[in-house]
């Protein structure tokens, strides 16, 4: 049966994310269906969504992924209330062009630490110290960090102990730490899914290394506290029943009123460039792919062949 190929919708054009439990995803009639255990179908616009996070009590078939991989949507499997991030699958990828330039940026330690000084510059709207090395300004960065919490807590009224979490029994927790938690696993789902769209890789990080997200952590950490940590801080005051549930809605609401997905990529091709070179050329003897792309209607990063 033949079939038109989709057409990914920009990640800026999309809404940030969507959380799914107790189901089955499934292809129904050409439609993305979660359909629940009584046999009610509710359709979801995969390819108007940046990310969907699949809770406890999902299941979801062969070809629901192949839709999701299609319309560039990424599918991210995270524990009760979004406050675990266990795996991801990709809707796109690094483009060889992309992560040969964010390789030789991070491979580089002048390189590295013109972009690493570029996110404190965005992340403090300052510029970052001069004749400081990396280790250095994660150093300074870590004590302003540590700084903001506290006076978030004293503006709250929380009782802060330190960001203390138990990532094998995050019950454990107190609420606040529960609270920030959810809000930036919200965040790194998006932001995963936006640097997947612009054909980067979410492994090869600056300030962070060693792990499958250090650079959405990243990216992630230029964003979280201009009002996602706050409005963690105000809703564990409240003391609500189900913290990591009432966390989640917020991150949904600022997300799109602030239209974080269209400020994440161009924030990242600022960073990056911020290294102050161009992408490498191929080599001369490179072959060309053998049919070349079609033009897609998507971010740089999405497959469409």
């Amino acid at each position: 049966m033949s079939y038109l190929p989709l057409k990914p919708i920009p990640m800026k054009n999309r809404v940030s994310m969507v959380f799914l439990q107790y189901g089955r995803l499934d292809v129904k009639d050409g439609s993305f269906v979660l359909i629940d255990k009584n046999g009610i179908r509710t359709h979801i616009p995969v390819g108007a969504i940046a990310c969907i996070m699949l809770e406890p009590g999902t299941r979801i078939s062969h070809a629901a992924v192949r839709l999701a991989s299609e319309a560039g949507t990424l599918l991210v499997w995270v524990g009760e209330a979004g406050v675990r991030l266990y795996a991801s699958g990709q809707p796109g990828g690094a483009r060889s062009d992309k992560l040969l330039y964010q390789a030789k940026l991070a491979l580089d330690d002048d390189l590295r630490l013109k972009v690493v000084r570029k996110m404190y510059e965005v992340r403090f709207d300052e510029a970052a110290p001069s004749r400081r090395s990396v280790e250095q300004l994660r150093g300074i960065e870590g004590a302003r960090v540590r700084k903001t919490y506290q006076l978030l807590a004293n503006r709250y009224g929380v009782v802060w102990r330190g960001r203390r979490y138990d990532p094998k029994d995050w019950d454990k927790s107190d609420v606040v730490n529960r609270c920030i938690s959810a809000a930036t696993s919200c965040l790194y789902g998006i932001t995963e899914a936006a640097i997947l769209a612009a054909g980067y890789a979410p492994a090869v990080g600056f300030i962070h290394t060693g792990k499958p997200r250090s650079f959405v952590y990243d990216i992630a950490d230029l964003f979280k506290f201009d009002k996602l940590v706050p409005m963690a801080f105000k809703i564990a005051s409240k003391h609500p029943s189900k913290p990591d549930m009432v966390v989640r809605l917020a991150c949904r609401d600022i997300f799109r009123e602030d239209k974080l997905l269209k400020k994440i990529i161009p924030t990242i091709e600022s960073v990056l460039a911020a290294g102050e070179i161009n992408p490498p050329e191929p080599p001369r003897e490179s072959v060309p792919p053998a049919i070349p792309s079609a033009e897609s209607f998507g971010d740089a990063g999405h497959r469409h062949d």
